[in-house]
């Protein structure tokens, strides 16, 4: 495994095993075939309704905390001050863990300048390591860089070869961000996975074109976290650390045109607004 060094010090396993859209049964099912495949870094959030699960699978599988990266995000609701404290205590006791190794703000939406203030109390406390964002924008989170006394150490946001963001790097360069890429894949686009670029490479290296694309990521210096629940696809997502993509290899995939999948709007969507009650799980 190869590790990203954050903007405090501390390091990021740079893959790792998202539970995005799993019911608690699934994350109980395939989150120790996940341990099993080699993973460390897990990435869940209060929106998923499965941290209960994922607390239960890190307990089972014995491995000692200090192995494991374990990174949850909270939704709007969470974000003013007065409720921020309260929800990151709500958010270790879901998971029953003692602390996080990385918190983010979820979406772009609410009160995240004053529950900022809550997120560095936090860390004061040893109840999370390092904090971040998912979704914002640049100008919000020059918002968070106005106030912030600790800076974001990551940003999550949809990366892909389609969307390679390249702008939003360059606007954070001299903030040593380390970016997580969401949909890494392009959510399974065949379009992106049928790019010719990538059956030659995949061809050159031996490799899948889902593992090119990987490696692309980790030249890019993203956190990526393939979704799976095939372990034979989670062993191969972890089979991209034996080979490197050069320079010129790595140009040509970043030639490819760019239009993201997603766009973030400035009014929460009715999905944002229908999360409110994480105690609710199974």
């Amino acid at each position: 495994m190869q590790n990203f060094t954050m903007n405090n010090g501390l390091e990021i396993p740079s893959v790792g095993y998202g539970v995005f859209m799993m019911t608690s049964k699934e994350v109980r099912e395939h989150l120790p075939q996940a341990f099993e495949a080699g993973y460390r870094h897990i990435d869940t959030a209060n929106a998923y309704f499965n941290e209960v699960a994922v607390g239960e699978a890190v307990r089972e599988s014995g491995i000692p905390r200090e192995e494991l990266f374990i990174t949850s995000k909270l939704f709007p609701q969470s974000y003013p001050y007065e409720q921020c404290g309260p929800d990151i205590d709500a958010t270790l006791e879901r998971l029953g863990l003692d602390y996080l190794d990385l918190l983010l703000f979820h979406q772009p939406y609410g009160d995240y300048v004053s529950g900022w203030k809550a997120m560095e109390e936090a860390v004061a406390a040893g109840k999370v390591k390092s904090i971040g964002l998912s979704n914002f924008p640049m100008h919000k989170i020059q918002q968070i860089l106005d106030v912030a006394t600790i800076k974001p150490a990551v940003l999550q946001v949809e990366i892909n070869p389609y969307w390679n963001q390249h702008e939003l790097k360059r606007q954070l360069a001299d903030q040593d961000i380390v970016f997580e890429g969401w949909y890494p894949l392009g959510h399974g686009d065949k379009a992106l996975l049928s790019e010719p670029v990538f059956a030659k490479l995949a061809e050159k290296y031996g490799k899948t074109a889902a593992q090119i694309i990987l490696r692309w990521h980790l030249q890019e210096q993203n956190v990526v976290f393939p979704k799976t629940l095939n372990p034979a696809h989670m062993a191969d997502n972890l089979d991209v650390f034996d080979f490197e993509l050069t320079d010129d290899e790595m140009a040509q995939i970043n030639r490819l045109p760019q239009k993201a999948y997603y766009t973030v709007s400035e009014e929460p969507p009715a999905f944002v607004l229908a999360h409110n009650d994480y105690s609710k799980q199974a």
